[in-house]
Order: C-alpha cells, then sequence, then structure tokens
C-alpha cells in the first residue's frame, strides 16, 4: 500500500471499533501516546480527518466510516491470502465449513454424505458462528465455505449458490392480538415491537417499535416468551416450535435464501468438489 500500511489500517481499525484510544492500545499491546501519534501521522498523510476527538469521546467523521468499513475489508484480505498460500501447500488440508447452530435448514446431513462420496473428499470441520460473523470467517481465511442467509448477511467478496428458498413466519405470544389468525401480512407486523439485530442492517422486516437487541434465534425466542417483542423469521430457523409461542406464516415477507457461500477468488478442487456436492444434495443442480 503506497500510502496506508496494513499496521497503520490495524491501528485505525482498532480506535475506531473501541472509539477510545486507551482501550485500543491494549488491544494493541502498545502505548497510548504511539498509537495517537500514528493516527494523527495517518490522518496527515491522507489529507482527511478520520476521527473527532475530546476530551470525554472519540466519533469516526464520514471518511473515518469509509475508511473503517473499507479497512475491514482489507485486512481479512490480507489474513486470507496469507491462510490460503499457507493451505495451498497442505494437501492433507481439512475444508472447514462454518454455520450458526441450528441455520442449515436440515440439509447439513445429506451435503456431508453426499461429499464423502466424491473420489476427491477431505475431512470436514464443522465450526460454528454467530448470527453476523460468519460471512467474515471466510473472507479472513479461518473457513473455506459458509452456510449464510440472504438477503441478511454481507455477501462482499464471496460467491455463493443457493440451496433452498423459504418463506418466514412470525413468532407471537400465545395472547397476542394476532395469534388467532391462520397468517400474517407486514402490514399487520407494522406497528409491532421487533428486534433490533446487532451487526444486520435490513431484515425485510416492518420498522416497528424499538425493540431489544438480539443476536441469534434463541435471544428472540426468550425475548418474545418474555412478551418484550414478537419475531419474524425464516421457517427453518424457527424450529423446532417452542410449545409457548405461536407461528404464523408472514404471506407477504420477502423470501430468505439458505446459500453456501465461498471466497471470490477461491478455485481449489476441495471447495469445487464441496459445492458440487451440496447443490446435488439440496437438489438445486
Amino acid at each position: 500500500m503506497a500510502e496506508l500500511e496494513t499496521r497503520e489500517l490495524e491501528y485505525f481499525v482498532a480506535v475506531a471499533e473501541e472509539l477510545h484510544f486507551g482501550r485500543a492500545a491494549a488491544r494493541l499491546a502498545i502505548a497510548q501516546p504511539a498509537l495517537s501519534k500514528a493516527i494523527r501521522r495517518l490522518e496527515s498523510r491522507l489529507g482527511v480527518q478520520l476521527l473527532v476527538r475530546s476530551s470525554r469521546h472519540v466519533a469516526l467523521t464520514p471518511a473515518g466510516e469509509a475508511l473503517l468499513h473499507h479497512g475491514r475489508h482489507a485486512l481479512n484480505a490480507v489474513s486470507a491470502a496469507i491462510e490460503k498460500a499457507r493451505r495451498a501447500v497442505d494437501r492433507q488440508a481439512h475444508l472447514r465449513l462454518v454455520i450458526k447452530p441450528g441455520g442449515d435448514a436440515n440439509l447439513l446431513s445429506g451435503i456431508l454424505a453426499a461429499y464423502a462420496d466424491q473420489p476427491d473428499a477431505r475431512q470436514v470441520d464443522i465450526l460454528f458462528g454467530g448470527a453476523t460473523d460468519r460471512a467474515d470467517h471466510v473472507r479472513d481465511g479461518r473457513a473455506d465455505a459458509a452456510l449464510l442467509y440472504v438477503p441478511f448477511d454481507d455477501m462482499t467478496g464471496l460467491d455463493h449458490v443457493t440451496l433452498t428458498v423459504e418463506g418466514r413466519v412470525a413468532i407471537l405470544p400465545p395472547d397476542h392480538r394476532l395469534a388467532a389468525r391462520p397468517e400474517v401480512t407486514l402490514a399487520d407486523l407494522a406497528q409491532e415491537t421487533l428486534p433490533r439485530w446487532k451487526g444486520v442492517r435490513w431484515t425485510g422486516a416492518p420498522e416497528g417499535g424499538l425493540g431489544p437487541e438480539v443476536t441469534d434465534a434463541a435471544e428472540v425466542l426468550h425475548m418474545v416468551r418474555l412478551g418484550r417483542t414478537i419475531a419474524m423469521l425464516p421457517r427453518s430457523l424457527a424450529q423446532p416450535t417452542h410449545p409457548d409461542l405461536v407461528y404464523r406464516p408472514v404471506t407477504d415477507a420477502p423470501h430468505s435464501e439458505l446459500v453456501l457461500a465461498w471466497a471470490r477468488d477461491d478455485r481449489r478442487p476441495m471447495v469445487a468438489s464441496f459445492v458440487a456436492a451440496a447443490v446435488d444434495a439440496a437438489g438445486t443442480a
């Protein structure tokens, strides 16, 4: 990088994520004055102000927001390049698939069986990620492939194939005003309190009341049982159903897609073979 070194980018991303020079310095294991000096030097060389500093807080400028967004992807790309270079010479490398618990629409067993029948099949290591970080596992080389949900997951830098398309259901307490209906619409949910998914910008749900922040389906169901929110989930993520809750189809909600994703520049036969087996097992060829 002519104007931006990888280490400087790491420093900036740490400060931008922590919004606190002391915490960022501790995270990076460097002295706070050295970190502050590095950020000022970076701003001077780029000719833009990245951070607004005061005695009480640190905030990102629009330029800082842009550098944080693209800087994360750049650091992921560097990490992925290093990891893939190391793994390219490892003929015994396992294939690493990242999923979230319950996030396979009951397809994973069939996919693994179909892949095991391939003559070049490798051992598959299953990794578990959170609601929004699984794509990053692929981008930074921690995983070779991921099961993701479109449109919820960030697909930047990834190729993917759709394994199944499904509708969504509203999850309600049994005494809710909509519970007696056989199905509901987005308009029915428009005034309801809905959860905020951490790290997800758009879910296709109407903008209702400001509900609790959640990170996975288990948290959502717990909050619904407590009466703090209702929820709208892809049908497969709402399984198994909970006996204390009511599930109703949302007839006009945008469909969600369960996809198998891999890095856009990954042309390894191991990954291609796994993708082909998944497509065959899911019946989407």
